[in-house]
């Protein structure tokens, strides 16, 4: 989580001035409890990592975040342990994955503007 993310947490939570977080780590599966604690101009954060994604649909409801140990975070700061989400789309007739495209027709897809209906 990033600053503006830590500040918005505790204002949401004005009446905390620390935060648990307890699930299991990203990496391990080991059972992790996370602590925010504010202090005067920053925050102190023991017991592991969090990390919540910008990009999510979910981070505007703040329902997605995944935790890491202390010791896999230790040997590893990023996430690692994900499956990479595959888009597909039709090209000359046929739904495929578009990471399997020609170079140019990646380039295309790229360029394409989406719409809702």
């Amino acid at each position: 989580m990033n600053a503006e993310q830590l500040h918005k947490l505790f204002e949401d939570n004005p009446k905390n001035n620390q935060i648990a977080f307890i699930g299991d780590c990203h990496d391990c599966g080991k059972e992790v409890r996370v602590f925010i604690k504010a202090e005067e101009n920053s925050f102190r954060i023991e017991g592991g990592a969090i990390y919540q994604p910008e990009h999510s649909e979910f981070y505007k409801r703040n329902e997605e975040r995944y935790l890491k140990c202390d010791s896999c975070f230790g040997k590893e700061p990023k996430l690692t342990n994900y499956q990479k989400c595959e888009v597909y789309s039709r090209v000359v007739g046929y739904l495929r994955p578009v990471t399997q495209w020609n170079p140019g027709k990646q380039s295309e897809f790229k360029d394409r503007k989406g719409f809702k209906i």
